[in-house]
C-alpha cells in the first residue's frame, strides 16, 4: 500500500502541486512571521550586546527599573552629583560617564516646535554615542542631532539649531554632528538632541542623572559591580553591562511577541481556508478514485489499508508542502526585512535564518492541518464497495439534507444569534465585543454546516443574470454549480472567510469614521485647535484671538491636577460663555443648565467613569484639594466621557480661578467668523501664536484627515494580510474546477459532440466559477455586514452606522472576477481535450 500510494502521487504530479500549494502559502505565512520576528529579535540582541561590550557596570536610580517595567515616566530627580563623584573614587574605575534625559523641544524652520511630542534632550557617553557624521559635542554651545530628525529638517553639521529649555526660553547651538539613536525606540519616535552633560541638565531642567556608565580599568564586571554598589548605597541599582543588555532585550522581546501574535492570527485564518481547500480536494479525489479503491479492495486491501493510504497521501502532501512552506517563509521573512530596511526604519535586523522553533512549528502545523483535513474523506473512502470496480463511470452522489445537519445548524445558529444579541444589548465594552465575536464564530459554523442546503438557492440567485446573458453555456454552468451542493459549499466557504473579514473591517472602519466625525462636529465644532507641546498656552494668546474681528468664538480649556475624595484626577474648566454654545456636552444624568452661574457656581460636572469609580451621583458632594486649597463641590451633572473632551472634573470658570489662581490654557478652540476666508483666519491665528514656538496650531480638517489616514492605513494593512486567505480560496476554486474537468471528461466530450464550441465550453466553466465566487461573496458580505454593525455597537453608544456600499460592491464584483480568473487554466485544459479521445477513454 505504501508503494501504491507513492506511485499514485508521482503519477499525478499536477494534482499534487495544486493540492499542496494552499498549505505552502499558509505555512509560508506562519514561518515568515517567525522569521521576521526572530530576525528583529536577533538584531536587537546584537545591538544590545554591542552596547554591553562598551560598558562594564551600569548604575540607575532604584525606581527606574520599576518605571520601565510598568511603562511609566522616569522621575527626573535621578542620580545625584554625589553618586557620580563617589563612583569615580572607587578603585578599578577607569571612567564614569553620566547620562541625562529630558525634554528639549527642537524649533523647526517654521518657527514652531517639531513633532507632536517634545524632542528629547540627552547627554550620551562618548563611548556609547554612535556618530554617523561630524563629532560628539565637547563644549557648552555644541549639540548633535539624531539622523532622522536631521534628515526631516534638512540639517547638517555646521548649521545652527534652536531648542526650548525648561522655562520655554529659546537657546541656540552649533550642530557639530549627527548620531544614530540605535535601538532606543523612544528617542527614535521623538527625535533627540544631544549635549554635554552640564548643558543637558540646564536645558532639560533634570535634577540628576538617569544613568551612569562605568568603565573598568582591570577588575571583572562582577567584582566592580560589588564595589560600585557599596559606594552608591541603597538608593541606586547597580548591574553589569551584560545584565543591563539582557533586561532591555527581554523587554523588547515582549514587544515583538505582540507583533508575532497579531500576524499569526492572520496566518491562522489562511490555514483555516487552506484546510477547507484540502478537505474539498480530498473529497473530490476519493470520489474520482472510487474504481481504483474498489479494485484495491478486490485484490485484498482492507478498509484500514484504504483508510491508511489516504492518510499517508495526506501526510506526504503535508510534509512536502510544509518543507516548501518553510522555504517560502524564509522568502516572505526576507522580503519583510528588506522592506523594513528600505523604508529606513530604526528597527535593527539580524541575519535571516530558520530557527529550530520555526522549523518545528512549520512542519507540525502543515502536517496536522493537512492530515486533519483529510480524515473525513479518508473515512468516506472505506465505504466504497468492491463491486464499484465494475462501474465504468464515477457515480454522482445525490445530496440529502439529513435531520442531524439541520438540528446541528439550528442549534449553532440559535446560540450564535443569542450571544450576538446579548453582546449588542450589553453596555459597550470589551466583554460585549468578545460576546459578539463568540456569536459570530458560532454563526459562521452554522453557515458552514448548512452550506450545502443554502448553496442551491444562492447559486440560482447569483446565476440568474449570467444564465440569461450567456445562453445555453450560462444555463449549463448554473446547473453545474448546483449539481453537487456539498462540494460547491465547501469550495465557496473558503472564499466566504476572506470576504466576511474584509467586509467586517470595512463596515467597522466606515462606522467608526462616521461616528467619531459626527461626535467631533457635535462636541467641538471648531475650525482651529491650539495646543502646547510643553507647558501651557499663555493667557495672552486667547486675549489676542478675541481681539480679532475675523474670529467668531474662542474657547479655552484649563486644567490642574488635584485630589478628589483622596484620589488623583484632573480638575478643569472651560470659559463660561462656551458652555451651551460652542461646547455642548451630553449628560447621562443631571443637567448643565445654569452651570457656573448664580447658585451653580459651586457645582461640578463629573465624567461617567469617574462617577462610577468614586461611587458618586448627581447631588452628592465631593472634596477637591490642591496644595493648600480645599473646597467642597456639589455634583450637578454626570457627563458622557466617550463623547466629551472636558476634564474628568469640570468646575465653573470663576470658581476655578478662585481656587487655583491664574493657570495657562491647555487647549484653545477657535471658530472663524462667517464670511471670513479660511486662509485669512489661519493667518490671524498664526500671528497670535508666532511669539510662542511651543504653541502649535492645527485645523479640524487636518485632525480629521490624520484620523482618516490612520483608519485607511489600518484597513489597508488588514486587507493586505487577508489577501493571502483570498488567494488560497481562489486556488481552491481552481483546484475544484480542475478536478471537476477531469471528472466530467466524458460529459464535456458529449457536449462538444452535440455542437458546443470550444469557446462556449470555456465560457461555461468560467461562468460556473463566476457563480461560485459570487455565492461566497454574498454569504461573506451578509455575515461581515451584520457582525460589523454588531461590533460597532459594543464600542460606544449612539453609533452612526455607515454601510460602505461602494466597497461592498467592489468585494462582490472582485470575488466574481477572481473566480473567473481561477477558471482560466481548467477551462483551457477542458477546451483543448480531444472529443474522440475523451469518448474512447471513458
Amino acid at each position: 500500500m505504501f508503494r501504491t500510494t507513492l506511485t499514485g502521487l508521482l503519477a499525478h504530479r499536477l494534482r499534487l502541486l495544486l493540492t499542496s500549494l494552499a498549505i505552502v502559502l499558509g505555512v509560508g505565512f506562519i514561518a515568515g512571521t517567525f522569521v521576521l520576528t526572530d530576525t528583529i529579535d536577533a538584531g536587537f540582541t546584537q545591538s544590545f550586546a554591542a552596547d554591553a561590550d562598551k560598558v562594564d557596570v551600569v548604575v540607575t536610580p532604584k525606581d527606574k527599573a520599576k518605571d520601565e517595567a510598568e511603562g511609566e515616566a522616569e522621575d527626573d530627580a535621578g542620580l545625584p552629583q554625589s553618586a557620580l563623584a563617589a563612583i569615580r573614587t572607587v578603585p578599578g574605575v577607569r571612567d564614569a560617564q553620566p547620562m541625562v534625559s529630558g525634554d528639549a523641544p527642537l524649533i523647526g524652520k517654521d518657527g514652531k516646535v517639531v513633532g507632536d511630542f517634545p524632542t528629547a534632550g540627552v547627554s550620551i557617553p562618548v563611548s556609547r554615542i554612535k556618530i554617523t557624521a561630524g563629532r560628539a559635542p565637547s563644549a557648552a554651545g555644541e549639540a548633535v542631532l539624531d539622523k532622522n530628525t536631521a534628515k526631516a529638517q534638512e540639517l547638517a553639521p555646521g548649521a545652527t539649531v534652536a531648542v526650548l529649555d525648561r522655562a520655554g526660553e529659546r537657546n541656540e547651538f552649533r550642530l557639530v554632528g549627527i548620531f544614530d539613536v540605535g535601538v532606543d525606540q523612544d528617542l527614535a519616535y521623538r527625535g533627540a538632541v544631544a549635549f554635554t552633560p552640564e548643558t543637558a541638565r540646564r536645558i532639560t531642567g533634570a535634577k540628576g542623572f538617569t544613568e551612569i556608565d562605568v568603565i573598568s580599568s582591570g577588575p571583572s564586571p562582577e567584582s566592580l559591580r560589588t564595589a560600585v554598589a557599596a559606594a552608591v548605597g541603597d538608593d541606586a541599582r547597580v548591574v553589569t553591562g551584560r545584565e543591563r543588555a539582557d533586561e532591555i532585550a527581554k523587554r523588547n522581546h515582549v514587544d515583538t511577541s505582540y507583533l508575532r501574535m497579531g500576524l499569526l492570527l492572520f496566518g491562522a485564518v489562511a490555514l483555516l481556508v487552506a484546510a477547507l481547500v484540502i478537505y474539498n480536494t480530498f473529497n473530490i479525489l476519493v470520489a474520482q478514485r472510487m474504481r481504483e479503491m474498489a479494485l484495491l479492495r478486490c485484490i485484498g486491501a482492507t478498509k484500514g489499508q484504504v483508510f491508511g493510504s489516504i492518510v499517508l497521501e495526506s501526510a506526504v502532501v503535508g510534509l512536502l508542502s510544509s518543507v516548501l512552506g518553510l522555504l517560502a517563509g524564509v522568502g516572505f521573512g526576507a522580503a519583510a526585512v528588506a522592506a523594513l530596511r528600505g523604508l529606513g526604519t530604526d528597527i535593527p535586523t539580524g541575519t535571516v535564518t530558520l530557527s529550530p522553533q520555526t522549523i518545528a512549528v512549520g512542519l507540525c502545523t502543515g502536517l496536522i492541518v493537512t492530515m486533519a483535513a483529510a480524515l473525513l474523506p479518508a473515512r468516506q473512502s472505506t465505504r466504497v464497495p468492491p463491486v464499484a470496480a465494475l462501474r465504468t463511470q464515477v457515480e454522482e452522489h445525490t445530496f440529502r439534507t439529513g435531520v442531524v445537519r439541520v438540528v446541528v445548524a439550528v442549534l449553532l445558529a440559535v446560540a450564535g444569534a443569542g450571544l450576538t444579541a446579548a453582546g449588542v444589548l450589553r453596555e459597550p465594552g470589551e466583554t460585549a465585543l468578545l460576546t459578539v465575536m463568540a456569536g459570530g464564530v458560532l454563526t459562521f459554523f452554522a453557515v458552514l454546516v448548512l452550506g450545502p442546503v443554502i448553496v442551491r438557492p444562492l447559486s440560482a440567485l447569483a446565476g440568474w443574470v449570467p444564465a440569461r446573458l450567456f445562453g445555453v453555456p450560462g444555463r449549463l454552468a448554473v446547473d453545474n454549480s448546483r449539481r453537487n451542493p456539498k462540494r460547491a459549499a465547501t469550495t465557496t466557504v473558503a472564499l466566504t472567510v476572506g470576504v466576511t473579514l474584509m467586509t467586517f473591517m470595512s463596515v467597522l472602519t466606515a462606522t467608526v469614521r462616521a461616528t467619531v466625525g459626527g461626535e467631533l462636529d457635535k462636541q467641538f465644532p471648531a475650525d482651529y485647535v491650539l495646543s502646547a507641546q510643553t507647558g501651557t498656552i499663555p493667557l495672552s494668546v486667547a486675549d489676542a484671538l478675541r481681539a480679532s474681528r475675523e474670529l467668531a468664538t474662542v474657547t479655552e480649556f484649563r486644567g490642574k491636577e488635584a485630589t478628589v475624595n483622596g484620589r488623583e484626577y484632573e480638575v478643569g474648566t472651560v470659559n463660561q460663555s462656551a458652555i451651551g454654545t460652542a461646547i455642548k456636552p451630553e449628560t447621562s444624568s443631571g443637567t448643565m443648565d445654569g452651570f457656573g452661574s448664580g447658585s451653580g457656581s459651586g457645582d461640578v460636572a463629573v465624567a461617567d467613569y469617574v462617577a462610577q469609580d468614586l461611587g458618586i451621583a448627581v447631588g452628592d458632594t465631593v472634596t477637591v484639594a490642591s496644595g493648600r486649597t480645599k473646597v467642597s463641590l456639589k455634583v450637578a451633572a454626570v457627563l458622557r466621557a466617550d463623547v466629551s473632551l472636558l476634564p474628568a472634573f469640570t468646575i465653573a470658570e470663576q470658581a476655578f480661578e478662585r481656587h487655583f489662581g491664574a493657570v495657562g490654557d491647555a487647549q484653545i478652540l477657535v471658530n472663524a467668523a462667517d464670511g471670513v476666508a479660511p486662509e485669512r483666519a489661519r493667518k490671524v491665528v498664526d500671528a497670535a501664536t508666532a511669539a510662542y514656538p511651543a504653541v502649535k496650531v492645527g485645523s479640524m480638517t487636518e485632525i480629521r484627515g490624520q484620523f482618516d489616514d490612520a483608519i485607511d492605513t489600518m484597513l489597508m494593512v488588514v486587507t493586505g494580510l487577508l489577501a493571502l486567505a483570498i488567494v488560497i480560496s481562489l486556488l481552491g476554486i481552481a483546484n475544484t474546477l480542475s478536478l471537476s474537468v477531469h471528472e466530467r471528461t466524458r460529459e464535456s466530450a458529449l457536449l462538444r459532440a452535440l455542437g458546443l464550441t470550444r469557446p462556449q465550453l470555456r465560457g461555461m466553466l468560467s461562468v460556473e466559477a463566476l457563480v461560485l465566487g459570487l455565492v461566497g461573496a454574498i454569504v461573506g458580505v451578509v455575515l461581515g455586514t451584520v457582525y460589523g454593525w454588531a461590533a460597532t455597537t459594543t464600542l460606544t453608544q449612539n453609533v452612526s452606522f455607515q454601510l460602505p456600499a461602494v466597497q461592498i460592491l467592489i468585494f462582490i464584483v472582485a470575488s466574481g472576477l477572481a473566480g473567473v480568473l481561477a477558471a482560466v487554466l481548467p477551462a483551457r485544459r477542458a477546451a483543448r481535450a480531444s472529443v474522440v479521445g475523451a469518448l474512447a477513454a471513458s
